[in-house]
């Protein structure tokens, strides 16, 4: 029986990822910031609750504590609020706290460690991106989690510990911020009002974040190593996707493509290739 300690299990990624961990096989220890116990308490197979005030404050002495008899851990915490974490100072504190908690982890004799990164890795401008597509990151956000991914790479292997990068694409669904465009889309049309859209033609490559979560927890119980498209590999313009949502609605005259100006930085098509 492994035991998995995941961090961000409150998240929008991280709950699904301990949905999918939680089996008769897999022994959880949960990360979660003090307060929030109540809501990991009460799944299947929780061994122990560690609780902390900011995990990317901890240092490695305490996460080699926590760490003690753990196989695996899944690193999914990290700071991203919507409109705010591209750009975020709290960017550089994340990747300090991760490579804390790597050392730790690795001090404690854990074998397996999963980290959670991002398609903005990726030189974008290649539109389609396999694994091996160069790395280009443009913002804070992605520059830290490139910077982890490629100092663990390097050295988590140095210390026989396996390492995992799941790099994640476009994610919608359940606890998603209301910020974010499928939620926006399905207030507007559940008040029959209009949704201000951008024209929509911008290719992209959606995934179910409960997708996303059973992805991530059979690479954390498995043996893969090395980075990892979290994507469908199907693409599909924004106008779609919207139009598809729309259609539950029997609404697409609420659509109001182009009443947004398209971000001229953004760019065109961002499409993944799944792994072999």
């Amino acid at each position: 029986m492994k035991k998995v300690l995941v961090t961000g299990v409150t998240g929008f990624v991280g709950r699904q990822v301990m949905r999918a961990l939680s089996s008769p096989a897999v022994k959880l220890v949960p990360v979660v910031r003090e307060g929030k116990e109540d809501l990991v308490n009460t799944l299947p197979n929780v061994e122990r609750v560690v609780t902390t005030a900011d995990l990317f404050a901890e240092d490695v002495a305490w996460w080699t504590q926590q760490c003690q008899g753990v196989d695996v851990v899944v690193h999914v915490a990290w700071y991203a609020e919507p409109g705010k974490y591209l750009q975020a100072s709290q960017n550089m504190d994340c990747l300090i706290g991760s490579l804390n908690l790597a050392k730790g982890a690795s001090n404690a004799g854990v074998k397996r460690m999963v980290g959670v990164g991002t398609c903005f890795e990726y030189d974008l401008t290649c539109c389609i991106l396999p694994v091996d597509t160069p790395l280009k990151p443009l913002t804070p956000y992605a520059a830290s989690k490139a910077a982890l991914y490629l100092n663990l790479s390097q050295w988590l292997p140095a210390q026989s510990i396996q390492f995992a990068w799941c790099r994640l694409f476009y994610l919608y669904g359940e606890g998603e911020d209301e910020r974010r465009l499928v939620p926006y889309l399905r207030k507007q049309l559940e008040k029959g009002e209009p949704a201000e859209l951008t024209s929509g033609r911008q290719i992209r490559d959606f995934l179910d974040v409960r997708e996303a979560g059973k992805k991530i927890a059979d690479i954390a119980q498995g043996g893969y190593v090395g980075p990892v498209n979290i994507c469908s590999g199907v693409p599909i313009t924004v106008r779609q996707l919207a139009q598809q949502i729309a259609d539950e609605y029997g609404s697409r005259d609420l659509l109001k493509f182009g009443a947004r100006p398209d971000n001229l930085v953004d760019p065109s098509c961002v499409l993944g290739i799944p792994n072999e």
